[in-house]
């Protein structure tokens, strides 16, 4: 490649092992880099003949160099947000510490501004549907309105001030796609399921500033967070036309340090604007050279937590429903999908027709069958160029696992659950026992062939992204916090090898970027990462402490970390 351009490499890096991941070079001594990519990977040598005098020296003083990581599923601006502007709940938070935490955020505020925050793990959130707790909340909250996310991002709690602002009260009809829960004398409680959340999002959103700077704002600090634990690229699993304009401006005005792969969803979720063909229509006009808005996003259930999730086994008798019957629901309860055959079909025929792949959240057995079904016949009809990712696949029929691999389909492993938490504790709590001895499937999907893509699902399961937590739970199948003993389903653990690799390379390969970045490589990007440690020598139950000492993006230096962080 020097010899076809005589310009000598900008910078060299060398001092210390590079993991290339590249399996034609998987470790070299040193790379070189020319205008954001790089130009020659291997030993000094065969470094040094694409350098002169001009050529600079990045010493990488750390435990290893390696790619940039892959984040196959986040949510960009609402993890900006609730960084930049948001009440930050830890997720080891009770009711009385929650309450407090929202009582302290009141009195910064003015009478008419919203406290927004979250996360509320689902455990405390359930447990939140009485008149005591809505005026606990009331008390605490100052007169202000509040808002708060669950730990699935479906769900919300809110104060009865907000259920004012938001015109719901006793004769509010449940509307389609999700429900207020109520007392036994039927008033809402503030407890709002599924697309009531969406209205109070906007509520709130309405209430704020100047959204456009608040925006730029929120994506700056999201990807400043992402570059922090090592991320260079990420796929965005939910995004509208608004994201995709401030992603894209930050990129043209060379401010973007991360790929971002957009997919934008075929109904409205949590934000409100043009979704569907609409949006899909405009995907051209909205690409940068660092903005991929190259998917759709199609949610096909719920989650298990709320009895959402469409499973092929009947729920247990809800434990926070009175005489445990779910009320409105026949027993045995299956859940109930979003989108029928039809329906789903005619989504994908629709992404296909713009050029578009699809991600489909489907978290349970029965619509995990319904997206392979759909993709089988998309195959038929489309070929093998489509790409199609499976979000959240917690729970796979074991005549399926194979499908994946033979359809192609990419199992979308997020958010970081394959270990003992709160929500696995509460997801217990609702299914067949046989499903948590089978929880995420990866090695069962991993020896079946097919391509895993680790994503964080940030801010929804975690208040911040930890790779390296994902990448040592999926081999041990344990937390490192000693409050959570014990393992999940430890028979689905996977090798180290493997999970680094869903983390990068594999997950570059499912976003559509296997070109240009996830692999040390020449001709790829110069996104790569610089850590404390050698990770593959470091005893596995430690590699959630990993520390990212510098982050590189398209051979800038992003982030730098201090020996403390």
């Amino acid at each position: 490649m020097f010899a076809q351009d005589r310009r000598a490499a900008d910078f060299v890096v060398r001092g210390s092992v590079v993991c290339t991941l590249d399996t034609a070079r998987p470790w070299a001594q040193a790379f070189a880099v020319r205008d954001g990519t790089i130009v020659s990977v291997g030993d000094e040598d065969e470094v040094k003949a694409v350098t002169d005098a001009r050529t600079r020296t990045v010493q990488a003083e750390g435990g290893m160099v390696m790619p940039g990581l892959i984040d196959v599923h986040s949510h960009v601006g609402f993890g900006g947000q609730a960084a930049a502007w948001e009440l930050v709940l830890s997720p080891m938070f009770g009711v009385e510490e929650i309450l407090g935490a929202v009582r302290d955020r009141a009195g910064r505020l003015g009478p008419d501004e919203w406290v927004v925050g979250g996360v509320v793990i689902s455990p405390v959130f359930h447990a939140m549907g009485d008149p005591e707790m809505l005026a606990a909340l009331d008390e605490a909250s100052l007169g202000r309105p509040v808002m708060l996310r669950d730990d699935s991002l479906h769900n919300r709690w809110v104060n009865s001030r907000a259920l004012r602002i938001l015109g719901v009260d006793a004769a509010s009809q449940d509307p389609v796609g999700g429900s207020y829960v109520r007392d036994t004398a039927g008033r809402p409680v503030g407890l709002l399921l599924g697309r009531p959340s969406t209205d109070a999002e906007l509520a709130a959103r309405r209430s704020s500033g100047d959204l456009h700077e608040r925006d730029l704002r929120s994506a700056r600090t999201a990807v400043s967070i992402l570059n922090s634990v090592g991320v260079t690229a990420t796929q965005d699993a939910a995004t509208m036309g608004a994201w995709l304009d401030v992603f894209t401006e930050l990129d043209r005005a060379g401010e973007l340090n991360a790929w971002i792969v957009g997919s934008m969803p075929a109904r409205e979720f949590i934000e409100s604007g043009p979704v569907g063909n609409d949006l899909f229509a405009t995907a051209p006009k909205r690409r940068s050279a660092h903005v991929r808005p190259d998917f759709v996003k199609g949610i096909l259930d719920g989650v298990p937590m709320t009895r959402t999730s469409k499973f092929l086994d009947p729920y247990k008798p809800d434990p926070f429903a009175p005489q445990g019957v779910p009320v409105g629901h026949a027993c045995p309860f299956h859940g109930e999908g979003l989108f029928s055959d039809d329906e789903l079909l005619q989504l994908l025929e629709d992404a296909l027709s713009h050029g578009l792949h699809a991600k489909l959240h489907a978290t349970a057995d029965a619509t995990v069958r319904q997206v392979l079904d759909a993709v089988a016949v998309m195959r038929e009809r489309h070929g093998d160029g489509p790409v199609f990712h499976i979000a959240h696949p917690e729970f796979v029929h074991p005549d399926d696992v194979a499908r994946f691999a033979e359809l192609g389909v990419v199992p979308d492993a997020s958010p970081v659950l394959w270990f003992p938490n709160p929500m696995n504790g509460i997801i217990a709590q609702q299914v067949q026992d046989h499903y948590m001895e089978r929880i995420w499937p990866l090695r069962e999907l991993h020896a079946a062939g097919a391509l895993i893509a680790a994503g964080s699902d940030w801010p929804v399961a975690m208040p911040l992204p930890n790779p390296w937590l994902s990448i040592q739970t999926m081999v041990t199948r344990r937390s490192p916090d000693p409050m959570f003993p014990g393992s999940l389903a430890a028979d689905q653990a996977l090798d180290l090898d493997t999970a680094v690799r869903a983390h990068t390379v594999n997950a570059a390969r499912a976003m559509g970027l296997a070109g240009q970045t996830g692999q040390i490589a020449p001709g790829m990007s110069a996104d790569f990462i610089v850590l404390d440690r050698n990770v593959f020598d470091t005893p596995v139950e430690q590699i959630h402490a990993t520390r990212v000492q510098q982050t590189w993006f398209a051979g800038r230096l992003v982030h730098e970390g201090t020996p403390s962080d």
